[in-house]
């Protein structure tokens, strides 16, 4: 089974970036997706961007459009999370996901294997 490892969180103030990255232990499929999820306290873990490593199409929650970049690098086994203008709101705890099928998709049940998870928080 792929191992999944995030890395990049931190504390950063408002308005500010940090970007997350996620290793695999072993390449993937062209023909699999890849999310970043977050669950912040007494919330349930709700999808923030996927992308497709085939043809790298990305997909994005609302509430980060326009500020979250996600990208991929499949000779380095790696995936990214850009993170600009940050907002207090963002804090929560970052995973990365894998799906073993083409198409990203949102619930959760549909990925594979997961990481540890990476704390982000936003100071207001």
């Amino acid at each position: 089974q792929v191992q999944l490892v995030e890395s990049g969180g931190g504390l950063v103030q408002a308005g500010g970036s940090l970007r997350l990255s996620c290793a695999a232990s072993e390449r993937t499929s062209s023909t699999y997706a890849m999310g970043w999820f977050r669950q912040a306290p007494g919330k349930e873990r709700e999808f923030v961007a996927g992308i497709n490593w085939n043809g790298g199409r990305t997909y994005y929650a609302d509430a980060v459009k326009g500020r979250f970049t996600i990208s991929g690098d499949n000779a380095k086994k790696t995936v990214y999370l850009q993170m600009n203008s940050l907002k207090p709101e963002d804090t929560a705890v970052y995973y990365c996901a894998l799906k073993r099928s083409l198409g990203v998709a949102v619930p959760i049940v549909n990925y594979d294997s997961w990481g540890q998870g990476t704390q982000v928080t936003v100071s207001s």
